[in-house]
């Protein structure tokens, strides 16, 4: 097997598992209500689910900046590390308190994982064909997404809810041997090891790109959060039973693998820019329709092409982000736009969760999604067409 083949196979292992872990929290929540575990109730969830991605938020921008020093192998391993001890105390916490804690510590390394994969199989791809990479590693994500949701419908009814967390924990004691054999360190890394990654984001004329790719992010990932967080609660609030609403965000993750198939193509034939323009409007279009009460059929179309276009848009965020920063810090480059994108994944379920204490989370909470995708594809439009340069 190629080292690209290589890297690319064990980074979608370690996305998968950061997808479970990230959307087994959306998944556990309506049973968690609904048996009022330590009397949780949503504003209680919301602060739950706000912690672990204010861990995310530091993982994110402190491994994205050590990667480019340290080494994006040993970055990413001690991530995957990171996030599966602590999903795995999940699993036993005695109350609320607890429990976010534990979630806020796999933060830290959920955050750290998915910009260093990103960034260590740019580095072993081809300039052509990084678009098509990058989402075709982000398919990982949306797999385990799916096994989460599909899992959901299965365990939690006959073994509970905190099964689910051990689930998620226990494939890393395979994982972390096999990356720590098989996965090549990436030439890029090795040979750069800036002394301070973080200030060239602002200089060569790449001020511009970083604060709109910085925006952009925030809108594609309180999508993302938002919608794999309350999609089942919101749905249950519109009169369907809990195993639709699950079935439902299966559906949308499913149409999220499907749609990064289909955005590496498009985008590595028509461009980031333009594609990634196009992606946030059908995705605003989408999620307004969600809004509008729908045969049975339909309903379950326009979530898969919901899907389709809100979780691509975000991936084409991270491609782009490839395309135009050098390779010494791409690694911070990311790690900054998915930390401060993930501002934006605080508030989505924030928002999600105010609108339903409030009840009114159906329809008003997917007029919300649609501005928010509107919002991002006008922040692209700030990124000038051209690729920046880096100057000392």
């Amino acid at each position: 097997m190629s080292a690209h083949r290589r890297v690319l196979l064990l980074c979608w292992s370690a996305i998968l598992l950061d997808g479970f872990d990230l959307v087994v929290l959306g998944t556990v929540l309506p049973a968690l209500l609904r048996d009022h575990v330590w009397g949780l109730t949503p504003a209680v969830a919301s602060v739950i689910g706000t912690v672990g991605l204010v861990g995310m938020i530091l993982g994110s921008l402190v491994t994205g900046t050590v990667n480019d020093i340290i080494g994006r192998r040993r970055a990413l391993v001690a991530a995957v590390a990171v996030f599966s001890v602590f999903t795995a105390l999940c699993a036993a916490a005695p109350s609320a308190a607890l429990f976010g804690t534990f979630r806020f510590l796999a933060g830290l390394g959920l955050g750290g994982a998915l910009p260093t994969a990103i960034t260590l199989v740019a580095d072993h791809t081809s300039g052509e064909r990084r678009g098509r990479a990058s989402t075709v590693l982000m398919t990982g994500y949306h797999v385990g997404a799916m096994l989460t949701a599909l899992l959901g419908i299965v365990v939690i009814p006959s073994a509970g809810w905190r099964v689910m967390f051990v689930i998620g924990a226990l494939p890393s004691l395979v994982l972390v041997p096999l990356m720590l054999k098989l996965l090549p360190e990436s030439a890029a890394a090795s040979a750069g090891k800036p002394a301070n990654p973080v200030g060239p984001l602002f200089r060569g004329g790449l001020l511009r790109a970083t604060l709109a790719f910085w925006l952009t992010s925030f809108m594609g990932l309180l999508l993302v959060y938002g919608l794999n967080t309350w999609l089942p609660e919101i749905m249950r609030q519109a009169g369907y039973p809990l195993g639709a609403a699950l079935g439902l965000l299966l559906v949308l993750n499913l149409g999220a693998i499907a749609g990064l198939l289909a955005a590496g193509n498009v985008a590595d034939r028509a461009g980031l820019r333009r594609t990634l323009l196009g992606w946030f409007a059908a995705a605003a279009v989408f999620l307004a329709l969600l809004s509008v009460p729908l045969p049975v059929v339909a309903l379950y179309t326009a979530v898969f092409l919901a899907g389709v276009f809100v979780f691509s848009a975000q991936v084409l965020v991270y491609a782009y982000v490839n395309a135009r920063y050098p390779d010494a810090i791409r690694g911070t480059a990311l790690g900054w736009v998915a930390g401060v994108g993930r501002l934006g994944a605080v508030c989505g379920p924030v928002l999600g969760g105010a609108m339903l204490t409030a009840g009114i989370a159906y329809p008003w909470g997917f007029y919300a999604f649609a501005l928010v995708a509107a919002l991002g594809a006008a922040a692209i439009t700030i990124v000038r067409p051209e690729r920046a340069q880096l100057m000392a």
